[in-house]
């Protein structure tokens, strides 16, 4: 028969951790058909391998890209870097279901302006997703933020048992329309006065669901071990499935506990379901807050509605240019983004090296001056830490990117190179891959991703973006 696609003598890294293999790999639709010698088989597209190495397509599980699915379909900052799905929805911040009467709470501006925000419910943001047609996969989360803001005009106190009863319900009608799961931002000025007696009702609800909790903890400060055992029971007695958002030890005061959080995961991972997801850098990026600064970290300016033209400046050389400290400065700035120095680069590499860790980007698309994390996180990772520092070896490396987070986040038939997968694939030269994107230059595509592969269609090549065959991936589905 004439397959669609068949690589020809590729090195298979499948995504379970297993050693590579050389093989043929043919697609036929959507999916893989056949892997192994495919002798004198045909196909409209024949790929040589070239020393090259397949992979499953990498599947980003912390992103922001919510809005950008809809307004970017081409999707170029995950794809070019062989992204193939994304989970939207982190952090408590999501498009929907949203229900906006003004500007944007803190940290839902993040997403973009109150314009942004027109999928009152999540099916509308299901149809918008499908009729965009992006260049990837998307899976979303639904916020704790972004359903506080639907039912509370101030966010300075605990929600009510009518407010919360109110959430549970929005949230219900998200699940039943496939959304994956909720992530909550307890670091977050407007949820941080949620107790956990406010989330365990919904958390509850995704557990029955047989959904998942992703959190953005409450404190990754001093407060730190404390806010992992709050995730680890919250998650444990709903019954849900649990992953801390970006796992760090922020702030110099904190450097050095990465065995100790590890630790707490892995004793928590031996009585239910959780891991965590991180980035490859030791730099973070959110909005602008007073509490994160104390005067000696570098921070980086990436925007400010009031004052842009202070963009790209650090906040030590703003306060000096006004004559004022650097609260007073920050205060002036607000709403603003910026990029902290605030991690240990061997605690970000026990993390990003432990058997529990996913990658995510947690990258920010509507920041005009993002993080290098945006383009470059799963390149730095396979070319940094796994071929250049040997932090782990390539299987190690993919199962991370892959076939691990298709599992957790219950992607069915994604994250693996086998017979009946879906095919989103991607073709690496590992001796070419590189993170180009600095903190400076932010916005580069990296060498070595030849092609990408999304559900059966080569979606990028030669550093373009050919087609848009992404989906909505749905709960269950």
């Amino acid at each position: 028969m004439a397959f669609d696609l068949l690589f020809r003598d590729v090195r298979v890294v499948d995504g379970s951790g297993n050693e590579p293999y050389m093989a043929d790999v043919a697609v036929q639709g959507e999916r893989i058909v056949a892997i192994g010698e495919m002798g004198e088989e045909t196909a409209q597209r024949v790929i040589a391998g070239q020393g090259r190495c397949l992979m499953p397509g990498f599947i980003d599980v912390h992103t922001h890209d919510d809005t950008a699915a809809i307004h970017h379909p081409e999707m170029l900052a995950k794809i070019s870097q062989g992204v193939t799905t994304v989970i939207v929805g982190n952090c408590g911040i999501s498009a929907s279901p949203v229900r906006l009467t003004g500007t944007p709470p803190d940290p839902l501006n993040l997403l973009g302006s109150q314009e942004t925000f027109i999928y009152p419910t999540f099916q509308h943001y299901v149809e918008a997703v499908e009729c965009a047609q992006p260049s990837v996969n998307v899976a979303a989360l639904i916020g704790h933020t972004a359903l506080r803001a639907n039912v509370m005009a101030e966010f300075d106190r605990p929600a009510t048992d009518s407010e919360v009863a109110q959430m549970c319900a929005e949230l219900a009608g998200a699940l039943q329309s496939g959304a994956i799961g909720l992530s909550s931002g307890l670091a977050y000025t407007n949820a941080k006065q949620a107790p956990p007696a406010e989330l365990q009702p919904l958390v509850d609800l995704v557990g029955a669901y047989g959904a998942l909790y992703t959190t953005h903890m409450r404190n990754e400060h001093d407060g730190l071990l404390d806010s992992l055992q709050e995730s680890f029971s919250t998650a444990r007695k709903a019954g849900a499935d649990l992953v801390i958002s970006h796992l760090k030890c922020a702030g110099a005061g904190n450097w050095g506990r990465a065995p100790q959080a590890l630790s707490a995961l892995e004793k928590a991972a031996s009585q239910q379901s959780c891991n965590c997801d991180c980035y490859p850098y030791a730099c973070s990026s959110t909005t602008l807050d007073a509490w994160r600064v104390d005067g000696k970290m570098e921070i980086f300016i990436t925007w400010s509605e009031p004052h842009p033209e202070m963009a790209k400046k650090t906040l030590k050389e703003i306060a000096a240019a006004w004559g004022v400290d650097q609260w007073q400065a920050t205060e002036r700035l607000r709403p603003a983004g910026a990029i902290y120095a605030m991690m240990n680069e061997e605690d970000v590499r026990q993390i990003l090296a432990h058997p529990l860790s996913m990658i995510g980007s947690d990258g920010l698309p509507s920041d005009p001056n993002p993080h290098p994390r945006l383009w470059s996180t799963f390149p730095r990772v396979l070319a940094h830490y796994c071929r250049d520092l040997k932090l782990f070896s390539l299987p190690e490396a993919v199962r991370k990117m892959t076939g691990m987070s298709a599992k957790r986040f219950r992607l069915q038939d994604r994250g693996e190179v086998r017979i009946g997968a879906f095919a989103d694939l991607v073709l690496v030269d590992m001796a070419r891959i590189k993170d180009v994107a600095t903190y400076d230059d932010p916005c580069r595509q990296a060498p070595g991703i030849d092609l990408v592969v999304v559900n059966g269609q080569v979606s990028y090549e030669a550093g373009k973006v050919l087609g848009r065959s992404g989906k909505l991936l749905k709960r269950g589905e």
